[in-house]
């Protein structure tokens, strides 16, 4: 009898139903970054055991939107557009386990069924939505990279606004922000088949980039909005006070993780 094929549902004969190939996943991607600081207790809310409120600044935010193109080691997804690109927007916060400083993604949204896959494998909580942002291009009526360029960038799930913001970029910076800067520290749940049994899947997993390339980020100042919705709560992480924005181009190579505790998170299966 033949074997199932294939690295994530569904798997066939083949395996070339596959919704995500393996690993290595490569990506190249457009970024505008918005720091900003909240209520710390409202960052808090969102860790789970063993996490903690990171020691510096434990109230900062980075809301990401990012243009990708993604694809497997033979970058043959590259050649069928469809299956490569796709736009997010995600919140970013940091938090301490161990005495060390991670990044962790609390809310994040997708407009492809294969990055939520993605997602899934790797610890985002990610969700579909509808995300766009300006591209930068050398002619026409397209912002270039220099100062006093302006970027929109819109997000938006089941039909209402959650984020807005305009960019400005002021000039050249030596970083992309802090907020995004560590190794991310993600929870892999799933629950049982069995009622009351809760998790069946509950991991505190380190991952990160295997490799990284950037051009040279731009800093500046964003205005940036968030909304209200009745199944969406990234406006919990209300604007306190404004840090920076950023644009920058990217290139990122995943390939994995490590598990750094299992069942330990008290996350509900409910």
């Amino acid at each position: 009898m033949t074997g199932l094929r294939g690295y994530f549902h569904p798997k066939t004969a083949t395996g070339a139903s596959s919704l995500i190939p393996s690993p290595p996943w490569r990506y190249s991607g457009d970024l505008l970054t918005v720091e900003y600081r909240t209520d710390p207790a409202r960052v808090r809310e969102l860790l789970p055991e063993p996490l903690e409120l990171a020691d510096e600044d434990p109230g900062a935010v980075a809301l990401i939107w990012a243009d990708w193109q993604s694809c497997s080691a033979s970058g043959e997804e590259l050649l069928d557009p469809v299956r490569s690109q796709y736009k997010e927007a995600f919140a970013v916060v940091r938090c301490s386990y161990r005495g060390r400083t991670y990044s962790r993604c609390v809310h994040i949204w997708v407009d492809k069924d294969f990055a939520i896959a993605r997602g899934l494998h790797q610890g985002y909580p990610k969700k579909l939505g509808s995300i766009h942002q300006t591209r930068p291009h050398p002619y026409g009526p397209a912002p270039r990279i220099e100062a006093g360029a302006r970027f929109g960038a819109t997000l938006a799930a089941g039909d209402r606004r959650l984020a807005q913001a305009v960019v400005t970029l002021r000039g050249p910076s030596e970083s992309g922000g802090f907020v995004n800067a560590h190794p991310m520290a993600h929870h892999r749940w799933l629950p049982s088949i069995e009622k009351g049994k809760g998790l069946a899947l509950d991991e505190l997993i380190e991952s990160g980039a295997a490799s990284f390339e950037g051009g040279r980020p731009w800093v500046g100042e964003a205005e940036l909005e968030l909304f209200e919705a009745p199944t969406e709560e990234l406006a919990r992480l209300e604007v306190r006070e404004p840090i920076a924005a950023y644009y920058r181009q990217v290139g990122v190579v995943w390939d994995g993780g490590q598990v750094l505790e299992t069942g330990t998170s008290g996350a509900s299966a409910e």
